[in-house]
């Protein structure tokens, strides 16, 4: 075999350790005592899961806050200052730019992520330029897709709808909307939809980010999604407006989710950021965060992904999807090891629902895209914000990590 990863605790299968067996990219063989020839990595009884998986990122606009101010913090104020950073937005900047965002994700062992890049006449398609041949550059490390969508609106922005076409028609295999920003936003849903159905493509829309419950579109996205049997093939990101629903009101929203097949994304650290800005008190602030967890119990599938790194959007971040996971932890009180647990789930496994990976997982016949935790289970390593100590993609190592030491007095 091309590797051997002896004494490995699998997600799932914690009780126990197991070797893992790869040959030519694939798992091959799980068993407790393997025995076959091939470089071999003891883990010690540390935690293996299928790789984290990013779904909801943008490369094109992270590492810009140089260029940018966040003085009220709001997202107002954020969109009006990405605007005008694109305008200088060139495919070299934005090359390397992402570049340095996405080798911070593999670090953080990322083998999936799905970027989403914004076209209009202010950045052309300046930054699908720039980001495109990451896909190729990177394929040793992580799978890239991309997700085209308009920032600014699409109906009341002329020229912005032929820029999202002409990017499909260059390969984009995803498209999304940012209906919020639109002077008609059950239009632009409208259309987003046409467009998926005109490709076959998936969609993956920022929807309901503000403060209130009024103007909610979701009820709009489960309409189409039900209209056009796209169950499973739509995702909405944000959705902060219900942070200020009624239980019941919530819990009958997450009915909805469930029965049309769509996914929610939370983004913890943006949503963090920018919501309860608009708050007219100095106390009890809202804090936007959807509680996922407990849209699962209702058979919701939800992720955590990072968002924003380094704008206005979000000023700080480490690509570390299990940052995001320990963060939402936090924000939403989760306290059972249950939950916990599926804070992990939430940025592994589910996560790779919403893409409809079929070639994930850490089974025999998959693909072996694999990182190793210094953790012995999945709530504590998120619990604990653990380390990735070893990453592989395809059955290749792509990153390593020493465990701190301690130095004690001789």
């Amino acid at each position: 075999m091309d590797l051997i990863l002896k004494n490995a605790r699998l997600v799932g299968a914690e009780d126990s350790v197991t070797d893992i067996g790869i040959d030519k990219g694939k798992v091959v063989a799980l068993s407790p005592e393997l025995s076959a020839d091939g470089e071999t990595i003891d883990l010690g009884g540390r935690l293996v899961s299928s790789g984290f998986v990013e779904t909801h990122i943008h490369l094109d606009k992270s590492c810009i806050l140089d260029r940018c101010k966040s003085d009220r913090g709001d997202l107002e104020e954020a969109i009006a200052e990405a605007a005008k950073a694109k305008l200088a937005f060139t495919p070299e900047d934005v090359h390397a730019r992402a570049k340095r965002t996405l080798e911070k994700a593999i670090l953080q062992g990322t083998t999936h992520m799905r970027t989403h890049l914004e076209v209009d006449p202010g950045v052309g398609l300046r930054s699908l330029e720039g980001v495109m041949p990451l896909i190729k550059e990177y394929a040793w490390a992580i799978d890239l897709d991309i997700c085209v969508f308009p920032q600014e609106g699409l109906l009341n922005n002329p020229g912005t709808d032929e820029l999202m076409m002409e990017a499909l028609k260059r390969g984009c295999r995803v498209v999304g909307g940012a209906p919020y920003t639109d002077s008609n936003p059950p239009g632009q849903i409208d259309r987003v939809f046409e467009m998926a159905r005109e490709f076959d493509i998936d969609i993956d829309m920022h929807l309901d980010f503000g403060p209130t419950a009024d103007n909610m579109d979701l009820e709009h996205v489960c309409r189409r999604t039900d209209e056009h049997k796209y169950g499973g093939r739509v995702a909405i990101g944000h959705v902060t407006r219900a942070t200020s629903l009624s239980m019941p009101a919530f819990e009958a929203t997450a009915k909805r989710l469930a029965d049309s097949g769509v996914t929610l994304t939370v983004l913890p650290s943006t949503d963090l950021f920018l919501m309860g800005r608009n708050h007219t008190h100095d106390h009890n602030v809202p804090r936007g965060v959807v509680p996922a967890h407990k849209l699962l119990h209702h058979g919701v599938n939800c992720t955590l992904s990072s968002n924003n790194i380094l704008n206005p959007f979000t000023p700080f971040g480490d690509c570390s999807p299990l940052r995001m996971a320990n963060l939402y932890a936090n924000i939403c009180q989760v306290g059972k090891q249950s939950d916990m647990k599926a804070c992990f789930d939430m940025v592994t496994r589910r996560p790779a629902h919403l893409m409809r990976l079929k070639d994930y997982g850490a089974a025999v016949g998959k693909s072996a895209d694999l990182i190793v935790l210094d953790a012995a289970e999945p709530a504590m390593a998120v619990a604990e914000l653990t380390p990735v100590l070893y990453a592989f993609k395809r059955g290749r190592q792509t990153v390593s990590r020493q465990p701190a030491t301690l130095h004690r007095p001789q």
